[in-house]
């Protein structure tokens, strides 16, 4: 999710922040646009042709969603882009659900978990995915607005903090495959139990949420789920910038809202994986930084998309 950067649930000040937030800026029909293989896709998904019908259907999950929490991705339709078809770790993560036996796929920060529905469209095994978000009630909203059940889409969902050591603890990354047998997924109610267990993590719109260190923590608790075999990858993107640092952002009509939010520089990212998360040298970083027209309306803003893989 993109935007507020808040790593738990708000207390009832920050709340009180949000609440005003969404009323200054409530949902806007305007920002919504589906065409092309988007549009397609979710026609597909939901079995909604009509164009007004899936607008009608897709402006009322939407509202549902900010009223959870005002995230600015839901509020600018961000759930619509299946982004996650245009990163470099795409391809090798319909791979690994191909070839690898057993392979998992961690989406953290999944949200309606669309970009998880793009990949099983792709090819990765449904049974072999596992999605976590910190609002459960996003997971709901999700086979809502892709009309879809726990039956017919059988993703093992479990809502967690990322920084709840018993949803998600730190732990050294492994270097050689693990001889431990692949948990059943059905029965998780924490990521711990895959520790060296998963070949692909998708992180997107997400480390962007927290601070230096924070970024730093998540990145190391990923690391630990990873597992051990050359090309397991951990792939996202997330708000950047060409120099590392804490970056104010303007919004609004007259850029009179302002946002700060920590920003690794794509040598900065690189670095802390090769080297800091991971032994230098035992992984290879991809990365892309992307300026995106129409978010930091006042101010330049950046996407850095970017794949972990190990060797």
């Amino acid at each position: 999710m993109s935007g507020t950067p808040t790593a738990t649930h708000p207390k009832p000040d920050e709340r009180d922040t949000l609440t005003a937030l969404a009323k200054q800026f409530p949902v806007d029909e305007s920002k919504y646009s589906l065409k092309g293989e988007e549009l397609k896709f979710m026609q597909a998904q939901t079995g909604i042709t009509d164009e007004e019908e899936l607008k009608r259907h897709i402006l009322a999950v939407q509202a549902e969603a900010y009223a959870v929490f005002p995230y600015p991705c839901i509020r600018r339709f961000a759930f619509l882009d299946f982004r996650i078809g245009h990163l470099h770790g795409y391809d090798q993560l319909l791979k690994l659900g191909k070839e690898r036996k057993d392979a998992i796929f961690l989406d953290i920060g999944c949200c309606f978990g669309n970009d998880i529905r793009y990949a099983a469209k792709g090819g990765f095994p449904v049974k072999q995915i596992v999605a976590s978000d910190l609002h459960a009630e996003y997971w709901g909203l999700g086979h809502k607005l892709f009309r879809s059940t726990q039956e017919s889409f059988p993703v093992k969902f479990i809502p967690g903090d990322v920084f709840d050591a018993s949803h998600v603890a730190v732990a050294p990354p492994i270097y050689t495959p693990t001889s431990e047998p692949v948990p059943d997924l059905s029965g998780l109610t924490s990521l711990n139990p895959l520790r060296g267990h998963v070949s692909a993590i998708h992180a997107s719109a997400f480390f962007h949420l927290f601070d230096e260190a924070k970024q730093e923590h998540v990145a190391r608790a990923l690391a630990g789920l990873l597992s051990a075999e050359p090309g397991s990858i951990i792939f996202g993107t997330h708000g950047s910038a060409p120099s590392k640092g804490a970056k104010a952002f303007s919004f609004g009509l007259n850029g009179e809202g302002t946002h700060t939010m920590f920003c690794h520089s794509p040598e900065s990212w690189k670095d802390l994986w090769d080297g800091q998360v991971f032994k230098k040298g035992s992984v290879s970083v991809e990365t892309r930084l992307v300026q995106i027209e129409g978010l930091g309306q006042h101010s330049e803003f950046y996407f850095l998309e970017w794949c972990v893989t190990r060797l």
